[in-house]
């Protein structure tokens, strides 16, 4: 039910659409297709100021006359390129938060009020006047007592109650649109309006924001790559948090960049890289890397802001990620496809031939361009689109990784339109999944496998000492009743539990051998190889002769 905020909301909302020329947005729905004669002679439709042609443009423009949290909106919905045509997700993304500052001695009340405490007991300096102003909070620049320049972001006063408010609305619009627009049910509006109502919550915690800058900071702590600038937790608050200031040139300042010498080649290829090894190496990626948050340093090292949004896959994901782009490097579409049924992502039902066949469809055109010219993250945006026909559910994490590499992609072709990223990334996925499968891999996994039940290593003498027990109990009670029954076959019931002890005693050996052979890993006393085989083998032997003296019984 609508009540009378939402309804005058609602009204500003129609009268924003009609003001850009969007009326056909409204009156394309089956709620007010009855009224659709009215546009004909309503004073609007013939006496509004000249409109911009495009859609897409009149669409971006109404959103930012709609204020700052449809704008974040349109930015987050820009990153479904699998629901949105392409001329519309591109505008969208154009869409920058213009947000009037607020007053900076609010600003200060706020920060005081986090702190409890006031700003002079914490600053030697604090400017009032805003560095930066966004949708969701604002920047302010400051000096700690001990001479370190820091940055204070602190969220806009009452937007949580705001969001509450607009995101109200977004469900009654969407649900709305579920009903009665003849794609609401394929596009899935409410689906869309819940992924983006975690996404801007998430951002309103800072202290959130300040521990995924601190984890990326340690993953790249001592790297020549990239910097992360340091959370001050002393004074890091859920509304306010503290930062390192940082300097740099912006990403997007190409001629000054190459003024002070940094290699452009060097500076598209490293974005790549720092892209690929957050991804497979840390699971863990900054998925807000658009070129307002990224600034370079002389050295032509990369600085990172603004940690609102990461992104994490699982192990699974990863392999099957790394996989598909293999197979596509390769045209295997046919694997591509088994890798979409097996990970998941597609419905087990699925035809493997069918799936193959429409993946070919629209890999085949693009191959057949020189691979500088492939567009890595467009080509995902296809697959997704395709995949979508054979029911692939989206998951928000890979929607994450397909705006981040278009971000990286784009990014990367603006320092250096040279840019491959196909071949830059190639032999870093290859030699990650080397990594993965092979023997070294498989005895890193086996051994971060074994940490869960390390604890239980020093009860393994015990662990065998009581299967042997056992053993020997039901040993003496088989030979009793031998015994008790007619006294025949004493020697050969004598045999085979003397049999059967050492197999269990030789097999608990060989267990215990086969542990403290994974729990001292490899070194130069033991090859890689070698070490995987010993402890496969002794793991096998032990379950076989463990197995075969409990067939006995």
């Amino acid at each position: 039910m609508i009540g009378p905020r939402e309804a005058l909301r609602l009204f500003r909302i129609n009268r924003i659409l009609l003001r850009h020329g969007l009326d056909e947005v409204i009156l394309a729905t089956h709620l007010f297709r009855p009224l659709r004669w009215i546009t004909y002679i309503s004073p609007w439709h013939w006496f509004r100021r000249n409109l911009p042609s495009s859609y897409p443009v009149r669409v971006r423009l109404a959103l930012e006359d709609l204020g700052p949290i449809f704008v974040k909106f349109g930015q987050i919905l820009s990153t479904r390129r699998d629901l949105l045509p392409d001329e519309l997700a591109v505008e969208l993304a154009k869409l920058q938060d213009r947000v009037p500052p607020f007053d900076g001695a609010e600003a200060r009340a706020i920060i005081e009020k986090a702190w409890d405490c006031s700003v002079d007991d914490v600053l030697d300096e604090f400017n009032p006047i805003p560095l930066a102003s966004a949708s969701i909070a604002q920047v302010h620049t400051g000096r700690l007592k001990n001479g370190t320049e820091i940055v204070v972001k602190v969220l806009r006063p009452g937007i949580e109650r705001t969001i509450r408010g607009d995101l109200g609305l977004m469900y009654t619009v969407a649900h709305l649109a579920e009903r009665y627009w003849k794609d609401g049910r394929r596009l899935r509006p409410v689906d869309v309006v819940r992924e983006y109502e975690k996404t801007i919550y998430d951002e309103l915690d800072l202290q959130r924001e300040a521990a995924n800058a601190s984890l990326l900071r340690r993953n790249w702590i001592h790297s020549e790559m990239l910097y992360i600038p340091e959370v001050y937790w002393d004074w890091t608050r859920p509304g306010v948090m503290v930062m390192e200031r940082i300097y740099g040139t912006p990403v997007s300042d190409v001629a000054r960049l190459k003024a002070q010498g940094v290699s452009m080649k060097q500076l598209g290829e490293r974005g790549v890289e720092i892209f690929f090894t957050q991804v497979f190496r840390d699971n863990f990626f900054h998925a807000d890397m658009h070129p307002g948050n990224i600034f370079v340093e002389p050295s032509g090292r990369y600085i990172s802001i603004d940690f609102g949004i990461v992104g994490t896959l699982t192990t699974e994901d990863q392999r099957y990620l790394a996989e598909n782009l293999l197979a596509f490097f390769e045209r295997d579409y046919r694997r591509v496809a088994e890798l979409h049924v097996e990970s998941g992502w597609v419905p087990s039902g699925t035809r493997v031939d069918e799936f193959e066949s429409a993946i070919r469809t629209v890999s085949e055109p693009i191959f057949e361009k020189p691979l500088a010219e492939i567009s890595f993250g467009h080509f995902l945006v296809r697959l997704f689109q395709t995949a979508r026909r054979f029911d692939m559910e989206i998951q928000p994490q890979l929607v994450l990784l397909e705006k981040t590499l278009l971000n990286i992609e784009g990014l990367g072709r603006q320092l250096y339109p040279e840019l491959d990223l196909w071949t830059t990334a190639k032999p870093y996925m290859e030699r990650w999944m080397q990594e993965q499968i092979g023997v070294v891999g498989l005895l890193e996994r086996t051994k971060r496998n074994f940490i869960s039940v390390a604890d239980q290593t020093p009860e393994i003498p015990l662990m065998a000492y009581r299967i042997l027990s056992t053993y020997d109990k039901r040993l003496r009670a088989a030979e009793a009743g031998a015994f008790g029954d007619h006294g025949r076959n004493s020697g050969h019931d004598k045999a085979a539990s003397t049999s059967q002890s050492v197999r269990a005693l030789g097999g608990a050996t060989v267990i215990v051998c086969g542990t403290l052979i994974l729990l001292l890993g490899p070194g130069p006393w033991l090859p890689a190889t070698t070490g995987v085989a010993l402890v496969a083998g002794c793991y096998m032997v032990g379950a076989l002769l463990f197995f075969s003296a409990g067939r006995q019984v």
